[in-house]
């Protein structure tokens, strides 16, 4: 599981941060979370090419994170892509996805399928679960999870002890598929270790600190968490909607997540080594994100 900054400035873009997007490499998949304007571009810096990505999740309508769907789509379609696309947002992201497919003159050649979520499932394969939960914001926004899903440990040894030879009835019993041996049924939970925690990932979107949010990124191995403003300006981002460096690294220390990483700063910070000084006198492992800063997201298996 790989994630990949391509944008993690605030409202306006400067010449070292690009408006909000997120890649997350993981499960044969390419994923973005939020695409603001200038996002392909980012993704050509590093060639990644969008043409892999099918699902697109967008935390809110405001414009610094979704305005890079309509040059994206366009060019996709300039590609010659024919997969669907599939894009999941709040209240009003079907709407914008018809507008975004009406805007201009080109061939649109794929479908595309928008959804309005709301809270919980947004998607599920048998290898993760997506997760949706709304927060505080000046608008709707959307924090998303990705979790891994991580089979049981197969006690191989222990199967071989019941009468089990190696080969297909194994999987078989991967799978939940009781098994007969010489007339004596081996149940799936014989064979199988304790239940294993897969990896967890949560991104706040656009938010003030908020008791849903904590709860929502439990135990997370990495809480991607807003942090337009520094504590000295706490009115001003509860005003705004928005969280302090500070704020984050409370949500972080009592969801007891793994690990925080601050994005969405506003543009007068230079300096995000102070961002990051702040945040740790609350929650020791912190860093900042930078534009096309790559994360190899680790299990922590004390969780």
């Amino acid at each position: 599981m790989e994630l990949i900054f391509l944008g993690t400035s605030s409202a306006l873009p400067t010449t070292k941060r690009n408006h909000s997007s997120i890649a997350l490499k993981a499960f044969g998949e390419v994923m973005l979370f939020d695409c603001g304007e200038g996002t392909q571009r980012q993704m050509a810096r590093i060639k990644l090419s969008p043409m892999k990505v099918d699902h697109i999740f967008i935390t809110h309508l405001h414009g610094d994170h979704f305005l890079g769907l309509p040059g994206m789509i366009q060019s996709m379609a300039f590609r010659g892509r024919e997969e669907a696309l599939h894009i999941y947002g709040p209240e009003g992201m079907i709407k914008t996805v018809e507008n975004i497919k009406n805007l201009g003159y080109y061939a649109l050649s794929f479908p595309i399928h928008a959804y309005e979520v709301t809270e919980g499932t947004v998607l599920q394969t048998e290898e993760y679960v997506i997760e949706c939960c709304p927060t505080h914001h000046s608008v709707l926004n959307l924090a998303y999870s990705v979790e891994e899903k991580r089979s049981p440990k197969f006690l191989r040894e222990k199967a071989i002890r019941l009468g089990l030879k190696p080969g297909p009835d194994f999987g078989k019993l991967q799978k939940g598929i009781p098994v007969e041996v010489d007339g004596t049924l081996i149940e799936p939970e014989q064979v199988l270790g304790a239940e294993r925690k897969g990896r967890k990932i949560v991104y706040s979107g656009d938010t003030k600190p908020c008791p849903e949010l904590v709860q929502f990124a439990y135990h997370a191995d990495v809480l991607i968490h807003e942090s337009t403003y520094e504590s000295a300006q706490e009115s001003k981002a509860l005003e705004n909607g928005h969280s302090t460096t500070t704020h984050a690294a409370m949500v972080a220390k009592e969801a007891e997540v793994s690990e925080l990483i601050l994005t969405h700063l506003s543009t007068r910070y230079r300096d995000s080594n102070a961002l990051r000084t702040e945040a740790s006198h609350v929650f020791s492992k912190v860093m900042v994100a930078e534009d096309f800063m790559s994360i190899e997201v680790e299990r922590h298996e004390n969780l």
